[in-house]
């Protein structure tokens, strides 16, 4: 058996131009940080026949690849020539549809797991292009490339994605006590909601590739988000962390002109209550919008602030910054090595 754990991701700035449908005109530039909440995959071989098994919130078991409804799982086998005689578990600290990057940390955790298993090791670039190629260009899913980087690299990272789709991550270091200032002020609050991203990344690429009305003002926007991004960073990289949430808070004015859908009437109202009442700065949903996570962030006040969200229904989610990416954390594999050769990745 090999067991893979790859962590969940935070956006910090720049979140959506990571889209192919504004990186390719204007190039994307996004700044992130993978936390100590993973995505867990168990690979294991049958013995006593070929089938598949795969086992998430339901379970399948099939006599080949092609018959798997999970997509993800389903295009990761094929592209590592697998066609049958493997099962295939998940686990995760968090649920899905809470903005997070589950799917992302899925489909890497997994295709960490199929490369251990097949003794095929590759870098952390090939291995997050891979994932991109599967999501982007095989299931044509209407994504970016931060999700599956971060699954990748993990810790306090920079994607720089040119025109023609290539990212540079670049890593972030600061001083652990600045780490620890700036985890302890930045809250997550858990708001119940779980949606998917799908709908409201539609609607984004819609706009941004002018097949929807809009895309002059949601191309501006996309601008001053990007802009955000970097100052965003400037601001971590010189430990203002008040000066950040100053920009979260601009940031999330800016996202909200994209879509009606990425807040509600409700989050609104709870947002500017707890600005004027317990000195949040700034804050955002997190990922594409719509549920999952509220991220605020709040330099004092921090138990009345934890009490007043607990009132309301939302826990505050402890966290740390992961460092590390997606890696193996269990090798029990006896069987001798798949050496089928996987589809060439393209950016």
């Amino acid at each position: 058996m090999i067991i893979t754990r790859t962590p969940f991701r935070v956006t910090l700035g720049g979140g959506g131009t990571d889209l192919p449908s504004y990186y390719r005109r204007h190039g994307g530039f996004v700044f992130a940080m993978g936390i100590d909440k993973y995505m867990y995959i168990m690979v294991n071989l049958p013995i006593v026949d070929s089938k598949i098994r795969l086992h998430y919130s339901r379970s399948e078991t099939v006599d080949c690849v092609d018959e798997l409804q999970h997509e993800l799982a389903r295009e990761a086998l094929r592209f590592h020539g697998i066609r049958q005689k493997i099962e295939i578990s998940s686990m995760a600290d968090l649920p899905d549809g809470t903005g997070l990057g589950s799917s992302g940390a899925y489909l890497v955790g997994l295709l960490t797991a199929l490369h251990h298993y097949r003794r095929d090791y590759v870098s952390l670039s090939t291995l997050a292009e891979e994932a991109c190629h599967i999501e982007l260009n095989v299931l044509k899913r209407g994504v970016g490339k931060q999700d599956q980087y971060m699954a990748v690299f993990g810790g306090l990272t920079v994607l720089e994605i040119d025109r023609a789709g290539v990212v540079t991550p670049r890593t972030i270091e600061l001083p652990a006590g600045s780490t620890e200032a700036f985890v302890a002020n930045t809250h997550l609050y858990y708001t119940g909601v779980r949606r998917s991203a799908v709908e409201i990344l539609r609607e984004q690429n819609g706009k941004l590739a002018g097949e929807a009305p809009g895309q002059e003002q949601a191309e501006a926007s996309m601008h001053r988000i990007k802009e955000l991004g970097h100052r965003i960073l400037e601001a971590i990289e010189s430990e203002n962390f008040d000066e950040w949430g100053q920009l979260l808070h601009e940031h999330w004015c800016q996202k909200r002109r994209l879509s009606g859908k990425i807040s509600s009437s409700a989050l609104d109202a709870l947002y500017r209550h707890v600005r004027e009442e317990f000195g949040v700065l700034g804050g955002k949903i997190v990922g594409a919008g719509g549920g999952g996570f509220l991220m605020l962030y709040a330099p004092a006040g921090h138990k009345r602030l934890e009490a007043f969200m607990r009132a309301q229904g939302m826990p505050r989610l402890h966290y740390k910054v992961e460092h590390e990416g997606s890696k193996v954390i269990a090798n029990l594999a006896s069987a001798p090595a798949v050496r089928a050769a996987p589809v060439p990745v393209r950016a």
